[in-house]
């Protein structure tokens, strides 16, 4: 990828690997797409993602947006040197979704040697917003004590 934000070659292949067995799996989040500046994913609106009154948990779509952060973070590190934590995220929850699927693009707004800060924005299958996140990493040495 020219222009690329990201080190090396990523590949979406070894994350979800890696996610196997963990709440990304638990929750259908696949990851869809790495663009030169963007990644992008998926997750169903179903039991899993629900609260009980029927539509998309607020918590699933922090989850799913902090998910596309930390790959994204990691994504854009030498993964052999150092690897990204979530710090702090928060959310705006825009307009409720009762099925089917949400789309998060996940997009830097600064990648510092430390610390990274990520702007992530989940749609509905219309294309309309349903969350819009922002996402601070801390870029630690490996191997860490956290």
């Amino acid at each position: 990828m020219s222009d690329s934000i990201w080190f090396g070659e990523p590949s979406l292949g070894w994350a979800e690997e890696r996610g196997i067995g963990t709440l990304n799996e638990n929750l259908g989040i696949e990851l869809m797409e790495l663009g030169a500046d963007f990644l992008r994913a998926r997750m169903p609106v179903d039991g899993r993602t629900r609260q009980p009154a029927g539509v998309l948990h607020g918590g699933a779509s922090v989850a799913l947006a902090e998910t596309l952060a930390s790959w994204a973070g990691t994504f854009a590190i030498d993964r052999s040197r150092y690897h990204c934590v979530g710090m702090e995220i928060n959310a705006n929850h825009l307009r409720p979704v009762d099925g089917g699927w949400v789309e998060g693009i996940a997009r830097p707004i600064s990648l510092g040697r430390r610390v990274q800060v990520w702007d992530i924005r989940l749609i509905n299958e219309a294309g309309k917003p349903v969350c819009a996140s922002r996402c601070t990493l801390a870029v630690l040495e490996v191997p860490s004590a956290y």
